[in-house]
C-alpha cells in the first residue's frame, strides 16, 4: 500500500527578488504537473515582507516523488534559482501530520482542496480507532491479560499508533475522501 508524501521545504529568498521568485515557483509547478503522480503545491510565508519562504508539494506516493526528485527539469528549475534561494530545511510527510493540516496562509499555485471540517475529521479517526482499539484489545486480554496495566497499555499502544498512523488512518482517509472534502 502506498501513501501520498508531502515535501515541505524552507527556503531563504533574497526580499529583492519577490517578482522573480513568484514566477519560479510558478515555472517549478508547471514542470512538476507533467508528472504523473502530482497533487498539488503551494507556498507559505510569515509575513508579505519575510524572506523565509515554505514550499509545499505533494505526490501520490514515493515512487512519483523519486521521479521528479531525479528528474533533469527539476534540476534545471533549482539551478535557475542559484544565487537567489537558499534551502534551509526539508521535510517527507506520510503519516497523520499532513492530512488534515490547514495551513495559516497558503497561497496557492494548484487548487488544493480546503481542510474538511474538525467534527469530520473526528468522524475518520473514530472509524479507525474504535475497531482497531476492539481487536488489540481482545488480543491483549487473550494473551497479555496476566501483565500489568502499565506494560499492557503500553504495548497496546506502541503497535496501535504506529498501524494508526501509517497504514489505517491513510487508507480510511483515501476511502472517505469523497465525504471530508464534500
Amino acid at each position: 500500500m502506498t501513501a501520498p508524501v508531502t515535501v515541505s521545504v524552507t527556503r531563504h529568498v533574497d526580499p529583492s527578488r519577490t517578482t522573480e521568485m513568484l514566477a519560479w515557483v510558478q515555472a517549478g509547478t508547471s514542470l512538476a504537473e507533467r508528472f504523473d503522480g502530482f497533487l498539488g503545491s503551494g507556498w507559505v510565508r510569515p509575513r508579505e515582507d519575510s524572506p523565509e519562504w515554505h514550499m509545499l508539494y505533494r505526490f501520490a506516493d514515493a515512487g512519483a516523488l523519486a521521479e521528479w526528485e531525479a528528474s533533469p527539469q527539476r534540476e534545471w528549475w533549482l539551478e535557475a534559482a542559484q544565487g537567489s534561494v537558499e534551502e534551509k530545511r526539508r521535510e517527507h510527510r506520510t503519516g497523520i501530520e499532513g492530512w488534515f493540516d490547514e495551513p495559516a496562509s497558503i497561497e496557492s499555485l494548484s487548487a488544493a482542496p480546503p481542510a474538511p471540517p474538525r467534527w469530520k475529521q473526528m468522524v475518520v479517526i473514530f472509524m479507525v480507532f474504535l475497531p482497531l482499539s476492539l481487536v488489540a484489545n481482545f488480543i491483549a486480554s487473550r494473551t497479555i491479560s496476566g501483565w500489568p496495566l502499565v506494560p499492557r497499555v503500553v504495548l497496546v499502544t506502541s503497535v496501535m499508533t504506529p498501524l494508526m498512523t501509517y497504514v489505517f488512518l491513510p487508507w480510511m482517509t483515501r476511502r472517505m475522501g469523497w465525504w471530508l472534502h464534500r
